[in-house]
């Protein structure tokens, strides 16, 4: 093949040996491969990335995959045919395939992209790439792709299909670590036509509703719900927000008044002061000698109109006399 630039021929030969075909045109290829963050403009003056290439390619491989695995597992059921899939078209295991491949390196930036915000960006490429490819050379050439380069030599169809995946836990692991309340509400229980019993669950996120899921078992039914609901969590804001503002919701009406802090001063309580005497009554009176001394003397003195010394002296000479005749 004869190329004018040297840049080109080495693209045509980098996506060879990704794809196992040359492309025909290498344009849809440059857009599949342009990351967000470097918009440029077409011949049209139109701002252009790998945003619509990732879309029309996501829905490619879920026709591809999905056809395959249908014809890989004779006479499996609906659910594990859809979670088979599933595990084949997530992100991280798109990611992984984009970094063995080397499709990463062909990714263009603007050069700030930060890695942060872009873990999916070896993913999106991925996709966006499977959609060049069915611009370019039709729906057949990306399952040859798939059936061949993919699951034929980087992906373990087998162990993919029976490999546990427990978004459940996953789900439960991020409620934890964010203290948001977590249920699994059932909302029906049936039996199809066969007679199979199926079970429909829906998640409850501080009472927010989630993703519902159907299956043949209670476990299974959760974890699709699971899966959906985490899903919608990193992909809709809006849900996200409505979760953690039931969160606060609910722990403000759960906060009560702060006690007050104890006093470290003992009340001294076993004294009496004047404020501890009620109006009207008498106080409690501590006497001494002196005021006995004191008391003994008022009651001599107190019929006599005169208080002189000489007549306190006749009075306790009358009181002495009187207390000796007596006896």
């Amino acid at each position: 093949m004869k190329l004018l630039f040297r840049k080109d021929k080495e693209l045509y030969l980098s996506l060879y040996s990704i794809i196992g075909i040359y492309p025909h045109d290498i344009s849809y290829y440059r857009v599949a491969l342009m990351h967000k963050s470097a918009l440029r403009r077409n011949e049209n003056g139109r701002l252009v990335n790998n945003e619509r290439l990732e879309f029309l390619g996501d829905a490619i491989l879920d026709a591809i995959v999905g056809d395959i695995v249908y014809r890989h597992f004779p006479g499996k059921r609906e659910g594990f045919l859809t979670n088979t899939r599933s595990k084949i078209v997530q992100r991280d295991t798109l990611n992984r395939l984009a970094s063995e491949m080397g499709i990463i390196k062909l990714v263009t930036t603007n050069g700030k992209a930060n890695s942060s915000h872009n873990s999916y960006m070896g993913g999106n490429a991925f996709e966006a790439l499977v959609g060049a490819l069915y611009l370019d050379r039709g729906y057949e050439a990306c399952r040859k792709f798939m059936e061949k380069r993919i699951l034929g030599e980087l992906i373990n169809i087998d162990k993919v299909a029976y490999k546990e995946v427990n978004f459940k836990s996953k789900l439960l692991e991020w409620s934890q670590k964010n203290r948001i309340r977590l249920d699994f509400k059932m909302l029906s229980e049936s039996k199809d036509l066969q007679g199979s019993p199926q079970f429909r669950f829906v998640v409850m996120l501080e009472g927010v509703e989630g993703c519902e899921g159907s299956g043949f078992s209670k476990k299974e039914s959760q974890q699709i719900a699971a899966k959906l609901t985490l899903q919608k969590l990193r992909k809709d804001p809006l849900f996200l927000d409505s979760v953690f503002a039931a969160k606060t919701s609910r722990t403000k009406m759960e906060e009560e008044p702060a006690a007050l802090v104890p006093d470290t001063e003992q009340p001294q309580d076993f004294i009496i002061t004047h404020t501890d005497t009620a109006e009207g009554d008498e106080p409690l009176q501590v006497f001494t000698d002196e005021h006995l001394s004191a008391r003994h003397h008022d009651d001599l003195t107190a019929d006599m109109p005169d208080n002189s010394r000489e007549a306190i002296i006749a009075a306790a000479e009358q009181s002495a006399y009187s207390n000796s005749v007596g006896n």
